[in-house]
C-alpha cells in the first residue's frame, strides 16, 4: 500500500485545480461551493465506494470589503521652524480581522500606542475612547509564538472595548509587508470590535512617530460585509469495511481556507492528500476490515465548526469510532502523531507506525492539543492521531498572501499520503479497536494529567466543557 501511495497520481493536478483555479475558500462564498464540488468529484474519481456531503450552520457570513487606512502626522521642516509645520500622509497596508464588524469611513482618528496590550499598558496610554489603538507583537518564529498570538488577542480586545476604542490594530507578526488573516471567533460569531492587522513595517513606523512625540491620526474604512447564517458542507467519502462496516476510522483535513492567498499549505495540500490516500488504499487492493471515512471539513478557520458539527451529529455512533487521523500543517515532514493524552493506545500505536520508520517517523506524543479538526473528537473520548509536522515553510506563509501552490513540497506530500493511508489501514484492520471511547470523567482526568486545563481555558473552551456545551456528556 505504501508503494501504491508513492506512485504518480492526480495529487498535483487536484491541488492545482483547488488552489490556482478555485483559489481561497471562505465558507459562504462561491469559491467554497466550488471546492465542495471539487471534493465530491475528486473522491469519486479516486474510487470511493460512496461520497456525500453534510451541511451545518455558521451563524454569520463574512467578507472583507476594500479596507483602507491612511495615516497623517506632522513635523517641522527645520530646527528653527522656518516655514512652520508640514503634514505627512502615508498609506498603511492593512487587512481586517476576519469575522470582525465593519467600520464606516471615519477621518482624523487619533492613534494611540498601547504597547503589548497589557492592563498596565492600557492604563499608561490613558484615554483611548474613540481612538485607534496600536498593539505591538513579536516576530513569528515558532509554533509557540503562533499559539501565543491567538491567545493574546481576546483579552487585548476586551480592554479596548472597555476603554471604548474606535478600533484595534495589531502589528503583523511577519516581516516584509506580509499580510495575513486571523479571527478571534470560536463559533462563527462576529467579534466585539473592528480590528485590523497592519503591515509590521507600517506599524513600527507609527510607533516610532508616537514615541518621538509626533501626533498621528488615521482615516479608516473597514467596509466588511456581514450576512445571515450560512450552510457550508463537509465532504465525506467511504471505503466500506469488509468485516465490521459499522465501525469506522476517520482520515480528515479541512477544505476551507482564508482568501488572501490560495490556501495551499493551509490546508489544500492535505485535502488533496486525503483524496490521494483513498486512491492509494483502493489501488493497493487491501480491503479494510472497518469502514474508512475520508472527510474534508469546512468551517475550520471559523472555530473548528465543521468537525464540531460532524462530531455532534454523529455522537450516537462514536462508540464505534476506531480512531481519527488529522493532517493540518502544510507539507512539512511528519515527525510523530499526537495521541490526545491517550497513553492506553501508545503500545499498539507504536506497532502501527513501525512501517513508517522508512520515512523517519518513529515517535508518538501523548499530550493534548487544540486548534484542528481532531479536537472535538478528542473531547468526545475518541482516540485521535494529530500529525505532528516540521514547520518547514508553513509559519511564514500561514493564512498569508503568500500561501500559494508554489510553496508545496510534493515529494514530502507523497510521503505524507503513505503515512496517513498506512495508519488509517492499520487502525481499520486491528482485531479490536485500538482503544475504547473514554467517558466524560476519564476525558477530564486526561486533561488534568496532561496539564491541559490552562490550555483549554486560554482557548475559551473550558467553560463550554464544564457546562456540557462541548464534549462528551457522560
Amino acid at each position: 500500500m505504501i508503494q501504491a501511495a508513492l506512485q504518480p497520481s492526480a495529487l498535483e493536478s487536484n491541488l492545482h485545480h483547488l488552489t490556482d483555479e478555485i483559489g481561497g475558500r471562505v465558507p459562504g462564498t462561491l469559491a467554497m461551493q466550488h471546492a465542495v464540488e471539487w471534493g465530491v468529484q475528486a473522491f469519486t474519481s479516486a474510487g470511493a465506494d460512496a461520497v456525500h456531503t453534510e451541511g451545518f450552520t455558521i451563524p454569520n457570513s463574512w467578507s472583507e470589503g476594500a479596507t483602507e487606512v491612511m495615516a497623517t502626522t506632522s513635523y517641522q521642516i527645520s530646527a528653527t521652524k522656518v516655514g512652520g509645520t508640514v503634514l505627512s500622509v502615508f498609506r498603511v497596508r492593512a487587512v481586517s480581522l476576519a469575522w470582525a464588524p465593519a467600520l464606516a469611513a471615519v477621518k482624523h482618528v487619533p492613534i494611540v500606542d498601547v504597547g503589548e496590550g497589557t492592563d498596565a499598558d492600557f492604563k499608561k496610554a490613558g484615554d483611548i475612547s474613540g481612538k485607534l489603538v496600536l498593539v505591538h507583537s513579536t516576530v513569528l518564529k515558532t509554533w509557540d509564538d503562533l499559539f501565543a498570538e491567538y491567545a493574546k488577542a481576546p483579552p487585548v480586545i476586551d480592554l479596548a472595548v472597555k476603554g471604548k476604542a474606535k478600533a484595534i490594530a495589531f502589528m503583523a507578526t511577519r516581516e516584509h509587508d506580509i499580510l495575513y488573516r486571523h479571527t478571534n471567533s470560536v463559533a462563527g460569531e462576529i467579534d466585539k470590535l473592528p480590528g485590523l492587522i497592519v503591515a509590521r513595517e507600517d506599524g513600527e513606523r507609527i510607533a516610532r512617530l508616537l514615541a518621538a512625540g509626533n501626533l498621528v491620526w488615521a482615516d479608516v474604512s473597514i467596509p466588511n460585509q456581514i450576512g445571515p447564517p450560512i450552510r457550508p458542507a463537509n465532504v465525506i467519502a467511504e471505503i466500506t469495511g469488509s468485516e465490521k462496516p459499522d465501525e469506522f476510522v476517520i482520515l480528515g483535513a479541512h477544505l476551507d481556507s482564508w482568501e488572501l492567498g490560495t490556501g495551499a499549505l493551509d490546508n489544500g495540500c492535505n485535502a488533496a492528500m486525503v483524496i490521494d490516500a483513498l486512491r492509494a488504499i483502493k489501488t493497493s487492493g487491501i480491503k479494510p476490515k472497518r469502514t474508512i471515512r475520508f472527510i474534508l471539513f469546512s468551517g475550520e478557520e471559523q472555530g473548528l465548526i465543521g468537525s464540531r458539527a460532524y462530531a455532534f451529529a454523529h455522537r450516537h455512533e462514536l462508540d464505534k469510532a476506531a480512531g481519527v487521523v488529522i493532517y493540518d500543517t502544510g507539507t512539512g515532514k511528519t515527525t510523530s502523531f499526537i495521541l490526545g493524552g491517550r497513553k492506553d493506545v501508545l503500545d499498539t500505536a507504536k506497532e502501527l507506525i513501525a512501517p513508517l520508520a522508512q520515512f523517519d517517523l518513529k515517535e508518538l506524543k501523548t499530550e493534548m492539543e487544540w486548534g484542528s479538526d481532531h479536537f472535538d473528537f478528542m473531547l468526545e473520548g475518541v482516540p485521535t492521531f494529530m500529525a505532528d509536522q516540521q514547520e518547514a515553510n508553513y509559519l511564514e506563509n500561514y493564512h498569508a498572501v503568500s500561501d500559494t501552490y508554489d510553496k508545496v513540497d510534493f515529494a514530502q506530500l507523497k510521503k505524507n499520503v503513505a503515512e496517513a493511508a498506512a495508519l488509517s489501514i492499520g487502525l481499520a484492520n486491528l482485531p479490536q479497536k485500538i482503544g475504547p471511547r473514554l467517558t466524560h470523567d476519564q476525558i477530564e482526568q486526561t486533561m488534568r494529567e496532561t496539564n491541559s486545563v490552562d490550555m483549554l481555558k486560554g482557548s475559551g473552551i473550558w467553560d463550554d466543557w464544564i457546562s456540557g456545551k462541548r464534549g462528551r456528556q457522560k
